[in-house]
């Protein structure tokens, strides 16, 4: 039995259909990773499952007595209240007692006598209600994810925050949990502790995300909101791009071939007279069908036009850093680092947040000191800065006066252009060019960042978390900026995919204030460390002395032939994997497409349960196909 089923569901934000007669089923364990566009609908979707929306037409069905938890992009709890008062709110019913016990130990802790008499009143009433059981749960999930239980929520960083939010709904036990950009303000590590506890999450996960490798690593479905229809793809996020590809290039010679038709009509029904004679009629109504649908038809929305002007070329060194330190206070956040960055550089910063990554970088370009150590700073540097607070937007100017101050027009590559032009290039409209900051959404906030750091020329690109909210188009469309870029590059950034797809260098925080560069991206990085780490543990463990081994005869050393059986299974493996992945992907096709959530719910999560036991099927003989490739290659 689905979780929750949407059907011909239908919400409209004034004019633009965000769900347009569309439907979704969401079945028991699974993990959907919900994509699209900014200002598709996705976080709108998501209210309406949870509850916090309706529908303007369609139907919302839900299992009776689903328990659903929501956790929003932005914090929707008081941030003055304490860790566990806040996570207690999750447990519904029982939250004020757990709450008041909670704060009343407190105060008896702190020396407060007249605190015994109301913590034995709680205690009792608590027990009466079963409510221990639900305070040993909150301060279970408190534990798990790591969190100060006395400590006040608003002087958690952006992480901690968002760690408290996910253990206030995970402290209720919901069936399905209801995720909007999980993995904002959190760094690797943290990211990589989410994608843990999305696995091993027993009940089912909904999420809005645009980190491409965290999807690859926790979906089992990827569902698509693309202009008001939602298509599903099974499997990974890798999966649903080729397929996504494919079905482009089909709607597009679709798209064409009517295109075609209609202009063939359209020539026709201009012929005149004979147009309108009675055996023509039907050929007019059809025209008149082809261009209802014409007009109904929604056209995939425009790509941003990004275009960034290099500027003056800076001279060859950008800096070179010798034995630097810096500190504030008694806290030293680098020492001893050494580095020699060069024009044309593509630098990543990898490193948990409150590492020193914004430090460092202030340091290579000169807004930093170092309390020791030398740094010799190249010359002709232009900087272009894109901050993740996105400080440099004044909320209350308009979107027009943050690109071009006191003026209609830019100037892009020697060119002048008019400012509404240009922000039409960022998917803005014309009719917005005047709205104020104010207004605009996260993502529609950092397009227009990009838009005023492209809008001047720089040799020098410094991105502050410029993934944050941007959908995965345009994040694949700076990807390719950035790769043709000229000249230096500094990004900081938690995205895994990012960082491999655009720098060549990466400088990480190894703990204790060390700072080491690397070749390549962040899984070369990940190799490199990992590499490191085992080779620096393998030096530092004890050296056993070795058993003298008596002397086995020559004939031991020989490797053994495979069997006569073995080169049987050998030779059969071939036909078995083809056979599997021929299954697997008639199940991936079917599972594609939307119909069979609405005519065949109860058959998905069979074949959801089919393609999980294929997988590793497929593992297990390609395993041991290696296995026995190696012994036969060994012996002959």
């Amino acid at each position: 039995m689905p979780l929750i089923q949407l059907d011909n569901a239908c919400l409209a934000f004034g004019d633009v259909a965000l769900l347009d007669h569309t439907a979704l089923v969401l079945e028991p364990g699974e993990k959907l990773s919900l994509i699209g566009r900014n200002g598709a609908g996705k976080s709108s979707l998501l209210k309406v499952l949870a509850g916090q929306a309706k529908l303007d037409d369609g139907t919302l069905w839900t299992q009776p007595g689903l328990r659903v938890a929501y956790v929003a992009q932005e914090p929707d709890f008081d941030l003055d209240r304490d860790v566990f008062a806040t996570v207690a709110d999750g447990v519904g019913g029982a939250a004020r007692l757990i709450a008041e016990y909670h704060a009343a130990a407190l105060q008896l802790e702190g020396g407060d006598e007249t605190a015994l008499s109301r913590l034995e009143t709680l205690q009792h009433e608590l027990e009466a209600s079963n409510g221990w059981a639900v305070h040993h749960k909150v301060e279970q999930v408190i534990d798990r994810l790591k969190l100060d239980a006395k400590a006040r929520v608003g002087s958690l960083s952006g992480g901690g925050i968002k760690r408290v939010a996910l253990a206030r709904a995970l402290a209720g036990e919901p069936d399905l949990l209801l995720l909007d950009e999980p993995t904002n303000h959190l760094d690797i590590t943290a990211i990589g502790w989410l994608e843990e506890l999305i696995r091993a999450y027993r009940g089912s996960v909904l999420l809005i995300t645009h980190d491409r490798s965290f999807m690859d690593a926790v979906s089992t479905r990827i569902v698509e909101l693309d202009r008001g229809r939602l298509a599903s793809f099974p499997g990974s996020f890798s999966a649903y791009q080729t397929r996504k590809a494919e079905m482009l290039e089909m709607e597009a010679k679709s798209n064409a071939e009517f295109d075609k038709v209609l202009a063939q009509e359209e020539v026709w029904i201009r012929k005149g007279v004979e147009a309108r004679r009675t055996r023509n009629e039907g050929r007019v109504r059809r025209l008149e069908a082809l261009r209802r649908e014409r007009s109904e038809r929604r056209d995939r929305m425009g790509n941003v036009d990004f275009k960034l002007e290099r500027g003056e070329q800076s001279g060859q060194l950008i800096a070179e850093l010798t034995d630097v330190k810096k500190g504030f206070g008694d806290k030293t956040v680098i020492r001893d680092f050494s580095a020699r960055l060069m024009r044309g550089d593509r630098i990543g910063l990898i490193g948990p947040n409150g590492a020193g990554k914004t430090t460092l970088l202030k340091l290579i370009l000169g807004e930093l000191e170092a309390d020791s150590g030398s740094i010799k700073r190249g010359t002709k540097q232009q900087v272009a800065y894109f901050d993740q607070f996105r400080t440099a937007l004044d909320p209350e100017a308009t979107l027009a006066d943050i690109i071009s101050p006191g003026s209609d027009y830019v100037e892009i590559g020697g060119t002048k252009k008019h400012v509404v032009g240009y922000l039409g290039d960022f998917l803005f409209a014309p009719q917005r060019a005047r709205s104020p900051v104010k207004s605009l959404s996260g993502g529609e906030r950092n397009r227009l960042l990009l838009a005023r750091l492209f809008a001047r020329p720089a040799n020098i690109l410094v991105l502050d978390e410029p993934t944050n909210d941007l959908d995965i188009e345009t994040l694949e469309l700076l990807e390719q900026l950035l790769q043709e870029f000229q000249g230096t590059l500094f990004i900081v950034s938690h995205d895994r995919t990012f960082l491999d797809n655009v720098v060549t260098q990466t400088i990480a925080y190894e703990g204790d204030a060390l700072w080491r560069e690397y070749a390549g991206g962040y899984q070369d990085w990940l190799r490199a460390s990992t590499a490191s780490r085992e080779a620096a543990a393998k030096a530092a463990a004890p050296v056993k002395p070795a058993a003298a081994a008596p002397a086995a005869p020559k004939e031991a050393n020989k490797p053994a032939k495979l069997s006569f059986n073995e080169k049987r299974e050998l030779d059969a493996l071939p036909g078995k994997i083809s056979k599997l992945e021929s299954e697997q992907a008639a199940l991936q096709a079917q599972l594609a497409n939307p119909d069979i959530y609405r005519d065949r719910p109860t058959e998905v999560p069979v074949m959801n349960k089919r393609l999980e036991a294929i997988e590793e099927e497929l593992l297990d003989l390609l395993d041991r196909w290696e296995k026995l490739e190696a012994k036969g290659q060994a012996a002959g």
